[in-house]
């Protein structure tokens, strides 16, 4: 048996704009992830998992569950549609999901900026790239503060800057040229910093019995081989695609190889002598998303980098297969937990700061099959990847919590309602919303024997 501290904190994550939907009601705005191209048969963000029309009942499942918190986000162009004017119907909203939550004994535990943004901030100024982006954010934290402050205590800032800065068509970096894209990118990424500093300290002041946190996609790297040169590719593969977010976002400046690697190529962002105030403030722990771990080897000239995502393209390193693991249907890498309590530990060593695992989870083309959906894969997945959290635990580190992704069934923000990560299964498809009636998987159930029981069984 591998038993949980009684203050362990139980929860499931979701983001907005991938579960509301309640697109156009409520004064809700229009956002990036609106603009984005869908492909024809793919589910767009317009219902999504409709919790905007199910919120109650989603809480409930929530109670039944057993979760202590439910990690969500807000979505911005709800509560300020253009970026700037308040809209009291979408803060209204949010009162009903918060007070739903605390009345069922379960904690809230909201993210200022998940993906999403008013997409008016981006035709206005280019959204991140500009400076103007910075005192929007704040104005719009301001308001959630000011709002929610009272009755919610813990807080995230912004959920997976290398993701968020990525991807061109979420954010309107739609630059041409491959060196000015890549100056733009990390300009916005040092803008989402600055907010974010300005943030935190805001937040001290206004709720200072309350934290808030900074939420990383998690990056473990192997090197393919022991060649001098993989390892080598394997730490700059690191420092890239996590540790340069980290280190400014805590320490408030980037590490010195990172620095140079940017200088060099002319891509260092533009800093103002006035932010240094701001740089030095940090978060109080880290929210951790993790899924699976990553290989990479030096960078060859002829090296086809077109199939990959574009954060793992880089002149620094290759992403290869770790022949070690084993591949899913849609986890190409293979299921590494692991790479969870290794990433964890090295996070820990160098910034001595608690983590909330926030999100971590199996996706999977689920079936539904008599009513039911078997997910046995999933509960290997979630079992192996908290034995580690265990371990972890069991070490002395500070580990608050667990947030699987997801609590329910969201849109995929590239294959739709064809991949799933819920533990509940939500009843549409890309092209045929249904009623989106809720249906519990079989990890439902062993998680929610898990939570009861406060540990694990014995493998």
């Amino acid at each position: 048996m591998k038993q949980f501290p009684k203050n362990f904190l139980w929860g499931a994550s979701t983001s907005a704009f991938q579960v509301e939907g309640g697109y156009g009601e409520g004064g809700r705005g229009i956002a990036n992830s609106d603009m984005r191209f869908i492909p024809e048969g793919q589910a767009d963000f317009k219902i999504a998992s409709d919790h905007f029309h199910h919120f109650k009942e989603d809480v409930a499942l929530m109670k039944e569950l057993g979760l202590k918190v439910y990690r969500f986000s807000f979505l911005w162009s709800r509560i300020m549609p253009d970026g700037h004017k308040v809209n009291e119907e979408g803060l209204h909203f949010y009162d009903q999901l918060i007070d739903e939550l605390i009345n069922q004994g379960i904690e809230p535990l909201p993210t200022l900026y998940h993906f999403e943004m008013p997409y008016h901030l981006i035709e206005e100024f280019g959204g991140w790239r500009d400076r103007r982006c910075v005192d929007a954010y704040v104005a719009y934290a301001k308001v959630c503060f000011e709002r929610y402050g009272k009755k919610v205590k813990n807080w995230f800032t912004i959920n997976e800057q290398m993701c968020a800065t990525t991807p061109d068509d979420m954010n309107g970096n739609l630059e041409k040229d491959d060196d000015k894209r890549h100056q733009v990118l990390y300009q916005m990424s040092y803008h989402m910093t600055l907010a974010e500093k300005i943030t935190i300290g805001l937040f001290h002041k206004m709720i200072p019995d309350g934290h808030i946190g900074h939420v990383v996609a998690m990056q473990t790297v192997y090197p393919a081989t022991s060649d001098p040169l993989d390892v080598q590719a394997a730490m700059n593969a690191q420092d890239e695609l996590m540790w340069s977010f980290l280190d400014l976002s805590i320490k408030g400046s980037y590490s010195h190889h990172f620095t140079s690697y940017l200088k060099k190529h002319g891509w260092y962002p533009e800093m103002l002598e006035e932010d240094q105030k701001y740089l030095r403030e940090h978060p109080d722990f880290i929210g951790v998303n993790y899924y699976a771990s990553l290989t990479v080897r030096a960078k060859r000239k002829d090296d086809d980098t077109s199939h990959m995502p574009p954060f793992f393209v880089s002149d620094q390193f290759y992403v290869v297969r770790n022949t070690k693991l084993k591949p899913t249907e849609w986890m190409h890498f293979g299921i590494d937990p692991e790479g969870l309590y290794m990433g964890m530990r090295a996070i820990y060593d160098r910034y001595h700061l608690p983590m909330i695992i926030t999100e971590n989870g199996m996706a999977y083309s689920d079936i539904l099959e008599d009513g039911h959906i078997h997910d046995v894969y999933r509960i290997d997945y979630l079992e192996k990847h908290l034995a580690q959290v265990a371990c972890l635990i069991e070490e002395g580190y500070p580990v608050l919590g667990y947030c699987p992704w997801s609590f329910v069934d969201v849109v995929s923000s590239h294959e739709g309602f064809g991949k799933r990560y819920g533990l509940v299964y939500v009843n549409r498809t890309n092209t045929d919303p249904k009623d989106c009636k809720r249906i519990k998987k079989d990890s439902f159930y062993w998680y929610q024997n898990v939570i009861k029981n406060n540990c694990l069984e014995g493998e």
